[in-house]
């Protein structure tokens, strides 16, 4: 099961000038849709004066959501490069805005294309891209006289936990573990005859 995937750290930008027209690259970690409206409306307002803004997003672990915008600029020669360019580095909960000032001389299709790919590859760059991990929760009731098999478990596989109720007997834990491990963490608790669910 896939329970991890790459994605940028930060915001950060890259620029890029050809023929007079500057191309200014932003890249920056989204987690839904209304992320990507918010930043769209507040990079926009930044840069009005711009000619185009034009931009490309992937969402969810296996990418699932993909979208990008010519914003003006000819089919294709836009939105495409930058999604392309985000695809080749492997990362998904990124947004990519390039914003173009024009500057007087026409680039034509292949020069657009490797603008606006140049001035996101500047912008990742000048990032960190970093790995992410997809968490599940298990409740565990464990006895008092077994709370030391539960922290040798803890130890094993770093897993964070948080205590959410307790009483004579023991105590109710929260335990927040990779999806990964999640089915093998069950299993050892079980085996140790503790009570888990999740």
């Amino acid at each position: 099961m896939l329970d991890e995937y790459k994605t940028v750290k930060y915001k950060s930008e890259g620029i890029y000038k050809d023929r007079s027209s500057k191309f200014i690259g932003i890249i920056l970690p989204i987690e839904n849709i209304e992320e990507v409206k918010k930043y769209l409306q507040e990079i926009k307002k930044e840069y009005y004066d711009a000619t185009h803004h034009c931009y490309a997003y992937l969402l969810g672990i296996n990418k699932e959501v993909q979208f990008d915008s010519d914003a003006g600029e000819p089919a294709g020669s836009a939105g495409k490069p930058i999604l392309n360019t985000l695809l080749s580095y492997d990362i998904t909960d990124t947004l990519a805005v390039v914003i173009r000032y024009y500057g007087g001389t026409k680039l034509g299709i292949p020069g657009l294309i490797n603008a606006y790919k140049t001035a996101t590859q500047l912008a990742i760059q000048n990032n960190e891209i970093i790995t992410k991990y997809v968490f599940d929760q298990l409740i565990v009731s464990i006895p008092y006289e077994k709370q030391q098999l539960f922290y040798n478990l803890q130890k094993k596989y770093n897993f964070e936990y948080e205590v959410k109720a307790s009483d004579n007997s023991g105590q109710e834990i929260e335990v927040k573990i990779r999806q990964k491990f999640k089915e093998e963490v069950k299993e050892e608790f079980e085996g140790l005859g503790v009570n888990v669910s999740g």
